[in-house]
């Protein structure tokens, strides 16, 4: 089994079609040079001012590929943004790595040299190179699961999400962690996984550790926890990794079934509002700006319709224009708005402006062609 899903991680690592680097960083922490791996979005443009999510990962020999994997395609359907993925390759030091001491279990020796090699170098070799946000994950697996704790220790952590895939717990570790989680004065996301066929004495800890997390109240900590069946301590990693990712990114999400009854038609204000509200909120959790996407105006469109609101299709429309200046979906929403309006000529000239322009993923030519015929039909009536 536990081949099974390195073969996995690593089909879905060279399948990928964002960009692969390799790098060496010669550390002065460390005495020595350490090997990354990176991946960058799709379409990556280090001219761009957009700047993207930085995940660091440890265990990297082994753990980034199913990670760079899940996160190139779930960006790839607009379900998490693109990030960049940085895997540290640890199989030669990952013991002096991750040691601690035996009286005061933090990082000594080795362990404290590359606890600061990630603060002090690591993350601004990457600043410097790539356009990485300060919205940063870090993710670790058995002992440096445990390891990526430390850095919730600092008086302002450098990591706002935390993925702990079945943590080999140092000794004090869980009650230092319910201190540090239960005033936490910044969002901070923490995820941590276990299994029924996990190792038994890590799964224990793990079961005591999340009765003791999920009773902290904290606003500012947003917790989840997953105990999966028929899971071993290895195969839990591939089914952990994107209930982490669907957690950290909750918000960003395209707008669901769910969202749009339960949230966007009883929004106080108009479903414009709601989109723009949205948006503002995205950009300021997470540091960066969302591009508007299809799913999301199909959403709006079809709440302004369902309420009559007119002004808020007219605004929607409006911005689709702006964002969308060369796509059929700037024509097919502005003639929306003018069907509904009642102005039907005008609904009429703006669907077929649209068959000279680039079709999108929802609207095509053949849509356009629809929406004339019905327009004329009614003008006929």
């Amino acid at each position: 089994m536990k081949n099974f899903y390195l073969v996995l991680a690593l089909f879905i690592g060279l399948n990928i079609h964002s960009q692969a680097v390799y790098k060496t960083i010669d550390s002065y922490k460390l005495e020595g040079k350490r090997e990354l791996k990176i991946q960058l979005p799709r379409n990556y443009n280090p001219e761009d001012k957009r700047s993207y999510p930085l995940i660091i990962v440890l265990d990297g020999d082994y753990l980034f590929e199913p990670i760079a994997g899940n996160i190139d395609y779930q960006s790839y359907w607009e379900d998490i943004p693109d990030c960049i993925v940085v895997g540290i390759n640890q199989a030669s030091t990952r013991t002096d790595d991750f040691y601690y001491d035996n009286e005061s279990f933090f990082p000594a020796h080795n362990g404290a040299a590359f606890y600061e090699f990630m603060a002090a170098e690591l993350l601004p070799f990457i600043e410097d190179n790539y356009n990485a946000s300060n919205f940063r994950i870090i993710v670790g697996h058995d002992l440096s699961a445990n390891f990526i704790n430390y850095y919730l220790f600092k008086d302002e952590p450098i990591f706002r999400a935390y993925v702990a895939l079945s943590p080999d717990f140092a000794p004090e570790m869980m009650h230092r962690l319910k201190q540090r989680l239960t005033i936490l004065q910044q969002e901070t996301f923490y995820y941590m996984a276990t299994a029924d066929a996990d190792i038994k004495a890590i799964r224990s800890s793990i079961l005591e550790n999340d009765s003791i997390i999920s009773t902290i109240e904290n606003k500012n900590l947003l917790y989840k926890f997953d105990d999966f069946e028929d899971a071993n301590h290895y195969s839990l990693v591939g089914r952990g990794i994107p209930k982490a990712l669907n957690q950290i990114f909750a918000l960003f999400k395209p707008i669901n079934a769910k969202e749009y009854s339960d949230k966007v038609l009883t929004f106080e204000g108009s479903p414009y509002d709601y989109l723009i509200k949205k948006y503002e909120d995205i950009e300021h959790f997470y540091g960066f700006e969302k591009k508007l996407i299809e799913n999301d105006i199909r959403a709006i469109a079809a709440a302004s319709n369902k309420k009559d609101d007119l002004e808020s299709l007219e605004k929607l429309s409006k911005l689709v224009n702006k964002e969308f200046p060369k796509s059929m979906l700037s024509s097919y929403y502005s003639g929306m708005y003018n069907e509904k309006e009642g102005n039907l000529k005008r609904a009429l000239q703006r669907y077929k402006s649209g068959l000279l322009l680039e079709p999108s993923q929802s609207v095509d030519k053949e849509m356009m062609l629809d929406k004339m015929y019905e327009i004329q039909d009614k003008m006929k009536e």
